[in-house]
């Protein structure tokens, strides 16, 4: 739990390494994957649960898989500018913990996926969960905690919605 703090830059860098460390564990899982699989590879773990290699060239749930590449800088200008705005909503507001934890998954996630646009040109997916012939769409440690930091957020303004 990042410190209490009268400066709100001390806040801001609790919630800065925090995210740094969901961006190195995105990067280090995905760098095992990059050397141990290829392209397609599907390695059963349990009945529901599947490792696997993807290359996502859109966004969530494949969304403008298909497009023609302009995508890729679309989703990598969009995750920095997300990025910035989310850095500016912490410096004011990172006293307030749930919220705050909600803003520094999806940070560290979009980061970490930001990245990989960066580098690859494409967003690497490796934790494939299924059931009865149902697979969910690939994803990765970066959607993961963007995915948490969602529901982090839904639940923050529940609160703050029951307060009133």
């Amino acid at each position: 739990m990042p410190p209490r703090s009268s400066s709100p830059s001390s806040g801001l860098t609790a919630w800065l390494l925090i995210a740094a460390v969901i961006v190195l564990a995105d990067q280090f899982t995905k760098i095992l994957i990059i050397g141990s699989f290829q392209l397609g590879d599907v390695h059963p773990v349990t009945g529901f649960f599947n490792l696997v290699r993807a290359h996502n060239f859109g966004a969530a749930f494949s969304f403008l898989h298909g497009a023609s590449g302009w995508q890729r800088w679309f989703f990598l200008g969009l995750g920095l500018a997300a990025a910035a705005f989310i850095v500016w909503m912490l410096r004011r507001h990172g006293h307030q913990k749930l919220f705050a934890w909600a803003l520094t998954l999806i940070l560290g996630g979009a980061l970490g996926n930001v990245i990989d646009r960066a580098i690859h040109g494409y967003v690497v997916d490796f934790i494939q969960v299924h059931a009865g012939g149902w697979y969910f769409p690939a994803f990765n440690v970066a959607d993961s905690a963007i995915t948490i930091g969602a529901i982090l957020l839904i639940l923050d303004e529940l609160r703050r919605v029951r307060r009133t």
